[in-house]
């Protein structure tokens, strides 16, 4: 089907009040950040829908990519004619037809901008119900809750019609609600977290630890893949490497064996907490669910966060497993995040990590390395990517993923 356009429209954006305008001319930026490969489109947010011009570019591959743009109820592809009586017929007639399955049952919705045009909302109602029951002699008509509406708006540039509606991620826009930082690894929680946070409109740079030789070049590979499919959600995303290797060889040779998790995570979140302020963000999410591991007990969050009076977001920390590889299944990064790559969450993991670490030993055992040392080495050596949907960082390997599947 070649479509004309797809007509966004907008979900919890219609509550906004006075910021409303705010929030949509930040779904247009984000909407046209997600669609930015498509050479040919045009993109429209105007007060009431976001209208998308194909101009020529098939509707399938933009359809998928707002499906993950947060900030969108839902949306159709639209099919636009001359305004003539025959052309709308013979449109409709297309559209219906595309989508009938043996039982169905359909209505004409009508709204007319043009009251010049010749027939009245009523009568196209009614001329066009009959021309598609003359067409398709086994539909029905059925007013409520029918299989396929045909949604037909006469505007003064044409007859727009439309008989699909399709769901979008609901939400806010991606950079109303602030912007934060993500401690994003390679495993299944942090990318969920993540889509949890741009859910309600936080901008999110992502913060990825790693540390050569420990952690091999293809794990740092897959987590900026992580980030390809997170940026979906956004437009594009900052993807910010901190090497941690020597942090965590000095924390491994000074600290006690039980305490080694709890520094090594504090200095994550201290370092971590560095980069927000320095990139003016006001929070950062973790991927951190309550009792799931060692470092996620209250006893140990608390000491963890001890480091930084910056907010620390879970959005996960009610959540237990199965729930979380469910939202990991739908935006399609579960299949990565098992890919057996180690990370620097778990290399040096002792056998017996302390699970209510008392606060003043943890204060007391820091003092055995030099934490501002290790901070302004560790962040001089890091590096930024702008990633964007698309993006591929795994592709040069093949083989070896092959292997590993």
């Amino acid at each position: 089907m070649d479509y004309s356009e797809i007509m966004v429209r907008y979900g919890e954006l219609s509550t906004k009040g006075k910021n409303r305008k705010d929030f949509i001319r930040q779904l247009g930026q984000n909407v046209k950040a997600a669609l930015q490969e498509f050479a040919d489109l045009e993109i429209h947010a105007q007060h009431d829908r976001l209208h998308v011009a194909l101009n020529g570019t098939p509707s399938g591959p933009v359809i998928d990519r707002l499906k993950g743009v947060f900030g969108i109820e839902n949306f159709s592809p639209v099919l636009k004619v001359e305004k003539t009586k025959d052309a709308m017929f013979e449109a409709a007639k297309t559209l219906i037809e595309a989508q009938y399955e043996p039982g169905m049952t359909f209505k004409i919705n009508t709204k007319r901008q043009d009251h010049q045009f010749e027939l009245d909302t009523n009568q196209i109602n009614d001329q066009l119900g009959g021309h598609i029951l003359r067409s398709i002699p086994v539909i029905t008509v059925k007013m409520k809750q029918p299989d396929i509406t045909l949604r037909v708006e006469v505007r003064l540039n044409g007859i727009f019609l439309s008989s699909e509606t399709i769901h979008g991620a609901g939400g806010l826009p991606v950079g109303t609600g602030g912007r934060a930082v993500m401690m994003l690894s390679g495993g299944i929680d942090s990318p969920v977290a993540a889509y949890m946070g741009m859910k309600r409109g936080v901008k999110l740079d992502m913060v990825h630890f790693f540390s050569p030789p420990y952690t091999s070049e293809q794990a740092l590979a897959k987590a900026k893949e992580l980030t390809t499919k997170i940026a979906g959600f956004a437009g594009h995303v900052q993807f910010i490497a901190v090497p941690f290797t020597k942090v965590q060889e000095d924390i491994k040779e000074k600290v006690p064996e039980g305490y080694l998790m709890t520094i090594q995570r504090r200095m994550m979140l201290r370092l971590t907490a560095a980069i927000a302020q320095q990139r003016g963000a006001k929070g950062i999410f973790t991927g951190e669910s309550l009792g799931q591991v060692a470092s996620q007990t209250l006893e140990s969050m608390l000491a963890i966060n001890d480091v930084t009076t910056m907010p620390v977001l879970r959005p996960l920390v009610s959540m237990d497993k199965t729930e979380i590889i469910k939202i990991a299944e739908k935006i399609d990064t579960y299949d990565l995040s098992i890919l057996p790559f180690e990370d620097c969450c778990t290399i040096f993991t002792p056998p017996a990590p302390k699970t209510r670490p008392d606060l003043e030993k943890v204060r007391n055992f820091e003092k055995l390395i030099d934490v501002d040392a290790l901070m302004a080495e560790a962040l001089a050596g890091v590096t930024v990517v702008n990633i964007k949907p698309g993006d591929h960082y795994m592709n040069q390997q093949e083989e070896v993923f092959a292997e590993l599947l």
